[in-house]
């Protein structure tokens, strides 16, 4: 078995795309000796290039799409934590400077008496002391990627910035503002049917950007049944989507409470609190860009108000602080108007909010690097 420095690259695909993505590599490189599926494990091609192994690994990101990682193998060792911190440790001093931060990835494939944790944990330590750079595990400057196929590992170094994150510097984590705001929407009255399929869908649409509550808001006396089928569908439409939630984010997800006041005096109650109006009368959100945003520094809680079938009320307007139209010329369905202009203003105020955060992130990072008396 090889240990030290190997040439292969390790492409990996979308299961059942291993032998697609092999055939048209062995195209680039006819000589190559290329493995779909190696040890059986889906969603992988190993290959042994004939020729240049970064200019084929370059040819494979510009030529097959059906690859949706080229990882360039530096190194190879038994799939054993110490073997692979030794070699690792070795060719770490190549890519990694002192001044760089680094972080270990691993992925294990077959049974294993260690985790993958347990090999991030000891290559970690060994490329610090040998390249005295610094671990980041959020934003690394380098990436150590060991991949473990079965009794085989495989290491390479990439730039931390060729990784595809969700969340990453210059980036607002929006739910945080969406948490102070308050979606007042109007119920959604008429056929039974259409009254419950509406509410499901409103429900869905306020728990997916979990805003700090949903107030629905008749105005005066309604039909008691179709508020009630209404309702019930509001509360199916949340329940489906936080359920969703709850299984698929890597943090606690948040049920939106609903309540039910009469709009006017809504407007009343919380005539001392943001209330910003969504008709088409109002002006286009980029021109109110920064009344939103200091209107969302101001104030705890921000108000927003949709119509239904019928709109906002103009007497409503005066007490509003703001006015405001998503998409001039277009009527949006009462079941997008809320998502819509979440996102609106979500886009228009983000650059200044992931700014702010990130200039706190390096502050306090500036704190903690601080030495102390």
């Amino acid at each position: 078995m090889e240990e030290g420095p190997c040439d292969y690259i390790l492409v990996k695909t979308v299961l059942g795309m291993e032998r697609v993505a092999a055939s048209y590599i062995k195209e680039l490189d006819p000589g190559a000796e290329v493995t779909p599926s190696p040890q059986g494990f889906r969603g992988l091609v190993l290959v042994r290039p004939s020729r240049d192994k970064n200019e084929l690994a370059k040819d494979i990101e510009n030529n097959v799409p059906e690859a949706e990682k080229v990882l360039v193998i530096d190194g190879c060792a038994p799939a054993h934590p110490a073997r692979i911190a030794e070699v690792a440790a070795e060719l770490a001093k190549r890519y990694i400077s002192p001044n760089e931060t680094f972080a270990v990835r691993t992925t294990r494939r077959g049974r294993h008496d260690f985790t993958s944790i347990d090999v991030n944990i000891v290559v970690g330590d060994a490329v610090r002391r040998a390249t005295g750079a610094s671990v980041n595990l959020r934003y690394p400057d380098k990436v150590v990627a060991v991949e473990i196929i079965a009794d085989r590992a495989f290491i390479a170094f990439y730039p931390g910035s060729k990784e595809w994150r969700k969340m990453r510097p210059g980036k607002y984590p929006l739910y945080k503002l969406f948490q102070k705001i308050a979606i007042v929407q109007m119920p959604y009255l008429g056929p039974l049917d259409a009254c419950y399929n509406m509410g499901v869908r409103i429900g869905r649409e306020v728990q997916n950007f979990e805003v700090a509550e949903l107030v629905i808001a008749p105005i005066g006396i309604v039909d008691a049944l179709q508020l009630k089928t209404f309702i019930d569908g509001v509360f199916e439409g949340i329940e489906s989507r936080y359920q969703v939630q709850r299984k698929s984010y890597g943090r606690k997800a948040r049920k939106v409470p609903v309540y039910v006041q009469d709009l006017y005096q809504l407007v009343r109650d919380r005539s001392k609190e943001a209330i910003i109006v969504f008709e088409p009368e109002g002006e286009h959100v980029a021109k109110k860009a920064h009344e939103i945003l200091e209107i969302i520094k101001k104030h705890h809680r921000i108000n927003m108000l949709f119509g239904s079938r019928e709109g906002i009320p103009e007497g409503v307007y005066r007490f509003a602080d703001l006015v405001l139209d998503v998409a001039p010329g277009i009527t949006l369905s009462t079941e997008y108007a809320a998502s819509s202009a979440l996102i609106a203003i979500a886009s228009v105020i983000h650059d200044y909010l992931a700014r702010e955060s990130d200039e706190k992130e390096a502050d306090e990072e500036n704190k903690k690097q601080q030495p102390r008396d």
